[in-house]
């Protein structure tokens, strides 16, 4: 005959090992919600950063189309005579590492004023800045180009 505290489920009856299903369950599901956070915060990370490069590439752009209109603004000697394509690397500060690649073509137009009428020649600079950071393909590569026309034409 059989005691009564032997035919009452318990530690040596049948569901002796649900609790360790049960934990191992849980240590899962946490291990996966972990592991989800960690990829959100990172992204996060991630794109928060490239929005700072995009930022920084867009400095760095319109420093060149900056530097080319002081080149091209000036009375002598002419830098930009006939189509010419410049490029340096900005080395202090936050657009440290950015490589500018400045074009700048000149095209010679006519105005005519004054009575009677007498034809001036005037010069438009075409420029046009790509600022570059990394290398294509990697994670941190971002490029802008900015452009711009500038003359020392009268308004």
């Amino acid at each position: 005959m059989k005691s009564p505290l032997e035919s009452c489920p318990g530690p040596g009856g049948r569901e002796a090992g649900f609790s360790l299903v049960a934990a191992i369950f849980l240590i899962v599901v946490l291990a996966a919600l972990g592991t989800f956070a960690i990829r959100i915060a990172m992204s996060q990370y991630q794109s928060a950063n490239l929005e700072l490069l995009e930022a920084r590439a867009q400095a760095a752009a319109q420093a060149g189309i900056e530097y080319g209109a002081n080149l091209t603004l000036r009375p002598f000697p002419a830098i930009c005579a006939s189509p010419t394509r410049y490029t340096f690397t900005l080395a202090q500060g936050a657009l440290k590492g950015f490589v500018v690649t400045l074009a700048c073509t000149p095209t010679t137009h006519q105005m005519y004023s004054g009575a009677p009428p007498a034809a001036q020649s005037y010069v438009v600079y075409a420029l046009a800045s790509t600022a570059s950071y990394g290398s294509y393909g990697q994670p941190d590569y971002v490029t802008r180009t900015v452009t711009r026309n500038v003359t020392l034409a009268p308004p």
